[in-house]
């Protein structure tokens, strides 16, 4: 199978993964629950996946991350720790539902106002509006690093100085980002950045997180058992505590670690999000100008020379034909895997004029080769061609 779904999950992993996974099912206990050598294992692999999130996202302390299943979970925490009843928060049309999902809860339930900045017919982030948006008293600005649906990259500084100059946080959904875009919270000025282990980190399904600048006050939202400080009645408030109850994925953690060793050995964040762009590339050099074929997505800021204005996603549609069915033409045809639909982001495919159609999202991985995207080429012409 030809795998260009990684946007999804990055179903091809480095073998040292799966290796630290197999291995932690049969050595790791339960870190901070046990005085064995299995529990002590298991606390320093985590400690281990702590400090090398910490580095690759620019966090100033490795305490200050905090694990969760995936980033939804860890949006969820975030979202909820930081916003009140009554508070403002802005955020954009790109959104995953990870995060409109539980800002529209707030909405509803707690009278949380709202505000969704808009972009442009290519899917760029409209940041003069979302300045317009930001107005004093705003309690945070909820952000994606890079649409789930065009592959186009969001400047998270200048959206952390437009936050900031409001007094407002900058919560960043990095799920498509994080392993693939440079990101450093310290020196853009990012509050909490919200990641996923699964994607471009090439870690197991459910790891993720988030990693919170110090100082900055996340409320307990999942409570119970920590390990530790058994006869506190409340949530510890100490990090990462405070945001980690229940007991960890440390098996997929000691895979998530791995696959950060892996970044890290083959040429770090630049390398990977540089092969990867350089396949996107060569699809949509293959397709961009076949007859029917209506590609999404900020791709002449690449002929422009901004490479880092994109990650490795080609969004496309041929003619008038549903998604799903160029989709399923791609599989059954040609053995390619991707993504057709609404990719969980409403308000993007509104904007994109896409809602009933779709959108067919093809991604790749560090795994990817050019004979494989040739492959995908051959078989979008042959489709628009009819």
């Amino acid at each position: 199978m030809i795998y260009l779904d990684n946007a999804a999950t990055t179903m091809r992993k480095p073998q040292a993964v799966i290796d630290a996974v197999v291995g932690a099912m049969g050595s790791l206990g339960n870190a901070g629950r046990g005085a064995g050598t299995g529990a002590m294992g298991a606390a320093r692999v985590i400690h281990e996946c702590r400090e090398r999130v910490a580095g690759l996202l620019g966090c100033p302390s490795a305490d200050h991350v905090a694990f969760a299943p995936n980033s939804t979970e860890a949006l969820n925490c975030v979202i909820n720790g930081i916003v009140g009843a009554g508070d403002r928060v802005v955020t954009t049309v790109l959104e995953h539902n990870s995060v409109l999902r539980p800002l529209n809860r707030l909405a509803a339930e707690r009278g949380v106002s709202v505000a969704h900045a808009g972009c442009d017919a290519l899917g760029r982030l409209d940041m003069d509006e979302l300045s317009r948006l930001v107005v004093p008293g705003t309690r945070a600005v909820v952000v994606t690093a890079a649409s789930n649906v065009t592959g186009n990259v969001v400047d998270v500084a200048a959206v952390a100085r437009i936050a900031h100059a409001a007094g407002a946080l900058c919560v960043v959904d990095a799920s498509q980002a994080a392993g693939l875009v440079p990101i450093d919270m310290a020196e853009q000025g990012l509050d909490v950045v919200c990641f996923t282990g699964h994607k471009a980190l090439m870690g197991p399904q459910g790891t993720g997180g988030a990693a919170v600048m110090p100082g900055v006050d996340v409320a307990p939202w999942n409570v119970g058992g920590t390990g530790v400080h058994s006869f506190d009645e409340q949530q510890p408030l100490g990090w990462p505590t405070r945001l980690e109850a229940g007991t960890l994925n440390g098996h997929g953690l000691a895979g998530l670690a791995a696959g950060l060793r892996f970044i890290a050995e083959n040429g770090g964040v630049a390398a990977m999000g540089e092969h990867e762009l350089s396949m996107a590339r060569r699809l949509y050099e293959g397709v961009a100008d076949v007859p029917g074929v209506t590609v999404y997505g900020d791709w002449p800021a690449l002929e422009l020379g901004e490479a880092s204005a994109r990650t490795g996603v080609v969004a496309l549609n041929v003619s008038g034909l549903d998604s799903a069915e160029v989709s399923d033409a791609l599989m059954d045809g040609w053995d390619i895997a991707t993504r057709p639909g609404a990719h969980c982001a409403p308000l993007m495919h509104r904007a994109l004029g896409t809602e009933r159609q779709g959108i067919v999202r093809l991604s790749t991985s560090w795994f990817t080769t050019p004979e494989e995207i040739d492959v995908a080429i051959g078989a979008i012409r042959e489709i628009a061609v009819g």
